[in-house]
């Protein structure tokens, strides 16, 4: 496979695992926790290197996913103790970043993470870096990485739909019906944790939090069904991809910054034209026929 191949086929999967995540999150109001995780998940990505000495593989997943749950748990508590959500979020993911950047600081010598390979990734490079099996490569690791975590959220999604769906949009119907809400909380954040952290190398914080977000947000505008939503919220992301990418060679600029901004340009063309929810749709009801 070629080298524009490889890189469309990562930024692709970010999209598709992003997406699936992010509908849950844009209809659970929990958008910004998914910037607090995948912000903290840079201490767990640290913590696994200082643990096992490697930055791939199990353990760093591990970390990612520990680090994630133990974001939503302080945001929790601090919310449960009176601090307002949107505070508790900036508070918890601001100090565990922080930490993060630290320790990258004092291990910069052994880390090939910095602060602005964290931001911003590097997925120009994803090509290069290679998983073999007895000697021969079998392609991109971000990739296989990327691959084996959609598998497990679309496990997840597809074993858990009814009590995924139903707490969504009404958690106290949820417990009335005996679905466990706070386990399957806790699931979701384990399946955001996974997919920032796989996303988190090859592309960035800042475009992690942008496929999360985004194109869910823009999928809302076209449907209100969440089958049909979770579907438009993938190709969404997967449409940003390649555009993003073919902006990024056209004007030379990042990649992962391109994406992010094709994701932003979606958005607001759906905003006007979208059949649902789109501003032109709800001017033309308003006015006089």
């Amino acid at each position: 496979m070629s080298y524009t191949i490889w890189i469309l086929f990562t930024a692709a999967l970010v999209g598709i695992n992003c997406g699936l995540v992010g509908t849950f999150l844009v209809l659970r109001k929990m958008s910004m926790l998914s910037d607090a995780i995948s912000h903290s998940v840079l201490l767990g990505i640290v913590g696994a290197y200082m643990v096992s000495h490697q930055l791939q593989g199990v353990s760093m997943l591990i970390g990612a996913l520990l680090v994630g749950l133990l974001t939503t748990f302080l945001v929790q508590l601090l919310h449960q103790k009176g601090v307002q959500s949107d505070a508790a979020i900036g508070v918890v993911f601001t100090c565990l970043f922080a930490i993060g950047v630290v320790l990258i600081s004092l291990f910069a010598d052994r880390v090939h993470l910095d602060v602005e390979h964290a931001l911003m990734g590097e997925i120009a490079f994803v090509p290069w870096d290679v998983l073999e099996v007895g000697g021969k490569s079998i392609g991109s690791k971000a990739v296989w990485l990327l691959g084996f975590v959609l598998a497990i959220n679309i496990f997840v999604i597809v074993f858990a739909y009814k009590e995924l769906k139903i707490s969504s949009f009404d958690s106290e119907m949820a417990v009335t019906l005996g679905i466990p809400v706070v386990f399957i909380h806790y699931v979701l954040m384990g399946m955001l944790s996974l997919t920032t952290v796989a996303s988190f190398d090859s592309v960035g914080a800042i475009l992690v939090v942008a496929m999360l977000i985004v194109p869910s947000a823009t999928a809302y505008l076209w449907t209100d069904r969440l089958s049909v939503m979770l579907i438009c919220s993938a190709l969404i992301g997967v449409l940003s991809s390649v555009i993003g990418y073919m902006g990024a060679t056209a004007f030379n600029v990042s990649i992962s910054g391109a994406i992010a901004v094709a994701t932003g340009v979606l958005f607001f063309i759906s905003l006007w034209i979208a059949p649902k929810h789109g501003l032109l749709r709800k001017w033309l009801k308003k006015s006089p026929a």
